[in-house]
């Protein structure tokens, strides 16, 4: 067939590339970075300065794009003491409103289902007490609700239908399940180490399956496990969890409510992302310099790829599944990066520059190609 088509002129056919825009916080520079991958190489198209405060560094953390592209809303993790929340025309990057939200906001998720953003009031500051998530209506800026999860918050993801939003409590060692639509706290996960040993040192025969419970059910106690995020599969009812204390991440089946496989991974895996087509788990491991590539049927790692900087951070995937982007913290004032990984031949392809404490990552729609950078 090949053959043929080259006696007819035609050719060689050329290999599919994968293009796309991307978004990237540097929360130690004030800055957004606008990327474009054109299926081998990364690039920045634009810089854009955020926050309001010239002489303090206010910390974006956050990224999400609005489902239909036409929009982006970044956390500002410092205020006096809330964060605030920014939105911004995504061709023009215009700042178009803002909110309020609590302490130290961090990731977030717009929901299809609802509409609504669903961001995570990490909360730094005082003791470890149970924060919040911040549920915010986006076409007016608006916070309609701060619900109660628990201890430091982390790893905003909604399900794949947008009914269910999922979020990890990283000083209480708890996976959270909120409905999103009538913002109640619906179930909640103990997650262990999987010796049956609870985070406070306790054992029992709930230990893995956890405990149901409203808000104030929140244990209290010193953290183990240290979740730091949480992905629904797209087409599966499991999510995943980073286990950042125990360098592990979990498999929980979010029909019967439980811990169903632990897959061992590299140091201090942080953030996680399932491939659309649902075969692969990526992870970064903030302690090892690498990002994971985990078969997710039979569990076992394919590959450890080396990071452009010691400090991997954030992690998300083409709608391909063919490459996965990756933020890059440095150490001092080295700049952060942005690494791209194939995920065909599990090695690094291109990395780009970008400020300071890389971190907060996003993807704009695929239907949504890279556009040349407005002229202001």
């Amino acid at each position: 067939m090949i053959a043929t088509l080259f006696l007819l002129g035609v050719g060689t056919i050329p290999a599919a590339t994968s293009e796309a825009r991307l978004l990237v916080a540097a929360e130690s520079a004030d800055r957004v970075y606008d990327l474009a991958f054109d299926g081998s190489d990364l690039s920045v198209r634009e810089v854009i300065d955020v926050g309001y405060q010239a002489t303090e560094i206010e910390g974006p953390h956050g990224l999400t794009v609005s489902p239909d592209g036409k929009h982006w809303f970044v956390s500002i993790a410092h205020g006096k003491p809330n964060g605030i929340l920014y939105k911004y025309d995504a061709e023009t990057h215009d700042l178009l409103g803002e909110a309020e939200l609590g302490l130290f906001p961090a990731t977030m998720q717009i929901s299809p289902d609802t509409g609504l953003l669903y961001c995570v009031n990490f909360d730094l500051h005082g003791d470890m007490t149970p924060s919040t998530v911040s549920v915010v209506d986006v076409e007016g800026m608006v916070e309609i609700e701060q619900v109660v999860t628990g201890s430091m918050p982390h790893g905003s993801r909604l399900s794949p239908d947008g009914s269910r939003h999922f979020s990890c409590a990283m000083m209480s060692d708890e996976l959270i399940e909120l409905d999103a639509v009538t913002l109640e706290v619906v179930r909640r996960l103990e997650l262990t180490d999987g010796t049956g040993r609870r985070a406070g040192g306790g054992h029992g025969p709930d230990a893995e399956a956890g405990a149901q419970a409203g808000a104030g059910g929140a244990p209290q106690h010193a953290a183990v496990a240290k979740p730091t995020w949480v992905q629904p599969h797209p087409t599966k009812p499991v999510a995943y969890v980073a286990l950042n204390g125990v360098h592990q991440v979990l498999e929980v089946d979010l029909e019967k409510w439980k811990i169903t496989r632990r897959f061992p991974t590299g140091r201090a895996p942080y953030n996680l992302e399932v491939t659309p087509d649902g075969t692969r788990l990526v992870v970064t491991y903030k302690g090892a310099q690498a990002v994971g590539v985990i078969d997710l049927k039979t569990g076992k790692e394919l590959a450890r790829i080396p990071t452009s900087r010691p400090i991997p951070h954030g992690v998300v995937v083409t709608a391909d599944s063919r490459y996965a982007f990756v933020t890059c913290e440095d150490r001092g004032a080295a700049p952060g990066a942005v690494d791209a990984i194939d995920l065909e031949t599990l090695r690094r392809v291109s990395s780009v520059d970008v400020g300071l404490q890389a971190g907060g990552i996003a993807l704009f729609p695929a239907t949504q190609r890279p556009v040349a950078p407005s002229r202001r």
